[in-house]
C-alpha cells in the first residue's frame, strides 16, 4: 500500500483534517533558509507534533546548516522522523549516526548520486528542488525516471513534486513509490500555506483508491 505524507501543516485544524483523512505521515517545516508560509518556529512545530497520534508518523522537515543543528532541532521538536534538504552525504551520514529516529533525505530526481544517499538515509524524498536544495516547489519531474530510481534503490522512496488530487493516482501507478508527499498541491488559493480540507481528503482517497466521502 502506498503511504501518504501531507506536509507543511501549520494549523491545528489542518493537522486534524490530515489525520481524519487517513494520512500515514504528517510534516511540519521549521528552520529553513527560504521564504515559505509553511515555516514554523520550533516551539510551534513541537506543539503540533505533540498532537499527532501514535498511529501517524510525525516528520520534521528542515534544512540544517550542520548535523549539530539538526540534532538540536530534533531534541526540541521531538518528531518521529526528520526530513532534511540541502544536506551533503557526509552530513546525512553524521546526523543518522547521532539521532535515534529515521532520517529522510530530500534529493532531486536529476541527481546522479541517489544510490549513495540511499546507503546513508533511512528513506528518500524524490522531489523537484530549487538552487538551495529545498523541495516544495510545486513542480513535477520525469515520472519514468522516478520509476527507474524506485526500482533500482533499496531504500524506500517517497515521490514528491507537483502532486495534486488530480494527478496523484497516475503518479502512483506510473512510479510505484513507497509513498507520496504533498504540500502545495493540497493548499487553498490564498497562498498562506493553509490547507484545503476537501483537497487533502481527495488526495488521500486517490492514493488509496477508496471512494470519496460525501
Amino acid at each position: 500500500m502506498t503511504r501518504t505524507k501531507l506536509c507543511g501543516l501549520t494549523r491545528d485544524r489542518d493537522l486534524d483534517a490530515a489525520i481524519d483523512a487517513g494520512a500515514d505521515m504528517v510534516g511540519v517545516v521549521s528552520r529553513v533558509p527560504i521564504e515559505t508560509p509553511r515555516e514554523l518556529a520550533p516551539d510551534r512545530a513541537a506543539a503540533l507534533v505533540d498532537r499527532v497520534p501514535e498511529s501517524v508518523t510525525s516528520v520534521l522537515v528542515t534544512m540544517p546548516d550542520t548535523p549539530d543543528e539538526g540534532e538540536a532541532l530534533v531534541d526540541r521538536v521531538a518528531p518521529d522522523a526528520i526530513q532534511v534538504h540541502g544536506c551533503s552525504l557526509s552530513e546525512v551520514r553524521e546526523l543518522s549516526a547521532r539521532i535515534a529516529i529515521p532520517v529522510i533525505a530530500g534529493v532531486d530526481a536529476a541527481d546522479d548520486d541517489l544510490d549513495e544517499y540511499a546507503t546513508v538515509a533511512d528513506a528518500l524524498v524524490l522531489d523537484s528542488t530549487d538552487e538551495q536544495g529545498a523541495g516544495g516547489t510545486g513542480e513535477t519531474h520525469d515520472w519514468m525516471r522516478a520509476r527507474e530510481i524506485v526500482a533500482d534503490l533499496d531504500a524506500p522512496v517517497l515521490l514528491a513534486g507537483g502532486l495534486t488530487p488530480e494527478n496523484v493516482a497516475s503518479a502512483v501507478e506510473t512510479v510505484a513509490p513507497f509513498g507520496v508527499d504533498v504540500s502545495s498541491g493540497i493548499e487553498d488559493e490564498r497562498g498562506t500555506g493553509t490547507k484545503d480540507h476537501a483537497k487533502l481528503h481527495e488526495f488521500v482517497a486517490r492514493v488509496s483508491g477508496e471512494p470519496l466521502r460525501a
